[in-house]
């Protein structure tokens, strides 16, 4: 029977200061999450004093029952749900198309394609010709304004394309032999084997989608089509100048001080329930899809 190799003193000297160094780097990261959270349970003098740490003081909900109680708020979250649904839905398809056309090394232009997405990452229209764009297209005040111009993120696109690539050539030669086609190749050999780069890029789009703002506020003008992020972003502004529209502001800037709090509470709660089940394909997806096999 062959006993166990004990580790040296050098190896327990350092598993014990890496542990040390790693909890002291997970609590000075979690402790401004665990203190936001406190302050949106706060009272308002209580924030203003500096006496909210890791626990709410002067417990007041004040702040959530003002925009619970708001039908628009209802309203702009149903709208982020939505508008983020659709445009990840429309980013992977994309995504996942250019990335899996790149990824063959025999195409004619590929070349051509790649110095297109990598152009973007450096250069762009500009604002005023991307809303002179949007508008001339009569995108405006529709969820197309917000999915079309943000479908492909050139980062992702590299990754996936890298994974793509690391996928062993024989499996595809096997499927066509089978009589697949190139849609079946991707859709029955090619996906089922990238679970994990798909999950993770489903979580990059979901996230940017969902904590998106600027698009909205500059492509829709009508209050009921905005999402959340516009909603609570106007209220942290009125709130903060005593200016702005609606029962919900004007209450509001009574108890400023835990605005930021609160909103920030609200429009990170779904992606941190998202997060735990993709979690476990998240950094295999990275790596896979950064490091070629």
């Amino acid at each position: 029977m062959v006993s166990a190799v004990r580790p040296t003193r050098g190896r327990r000297v350092f598993q014990c200061v890496n542990g040390v160094i790693l909890t002291l780097v997970v609590l000075l990261t979690l402790y401004p999450f665990f203190n936001i959270i406190a302050r949106s349970f706060s009272g308002e003098r209580q924030i203003r004093a500096g006496e909210v740490t890791l626990w709410p003081r002067g417990f007041d909900l004040t702040t959530y029952e003002i925009v619970f109680h708001d039908s628009m708020f209802w309203r702009n979250y149903g709208n982020t749900v939505f508008y983020t649904v659709v445009s990840t839905a429309v980013a992977m398809v994309l995504t996942t198309c250019y990335a899996y056309v790149l990824s063959k090394r025999n195409l004619k232009g590929r070349g051509a394609l790649v110095g297109i997405a990598v152009f973007t990452m450096f250069f762009t229209g500009g604002l005023i010709p991307n809303y002179v764009l949007i508008t001339s297209l009569g995108l405006k005040n529709s969820v197309w304004a917000i999915a079309l111009p943000n479908a492909i993120s050139v980062f992702n696109l590299l990754v996936m394309n890298a994974f793509f690539e690391s996928l062993p050539s024989e499996l595809e030669e096997a499927a066509q032999i089978d009589g697949l086609s190139t849609y079946g190749i991707l859709l029955r050999i090619v996906l089922p084997l990238s679970k994990a780069v798909v999950a993770t890029m489903v979580l990059f789009y979901s996230v940017s989608f969902w904590n998106s703002w600027f698009s909205a506020f500059l492509y829709m003008d009508r209050t009921e089509l905005m999402p959340v992020t516009v909603y609570l972003r106007n209220l942290l502004a009125g709130a903060t100048s005593g200016t702005g529209a609606g029962a919900a502001t004007e209450q509001l800037t009574q108890v400023s001080a835990n605005i930021q709090a609160v909103t920030i509470v609200l429009t990170s709660l779904p992606i941190l329930c998202l997060y735990p089940f993709v979690q476990r394909y998240f950094v295999s997806g990275v790596m896979l899809g950064a490091v070629k096999g």
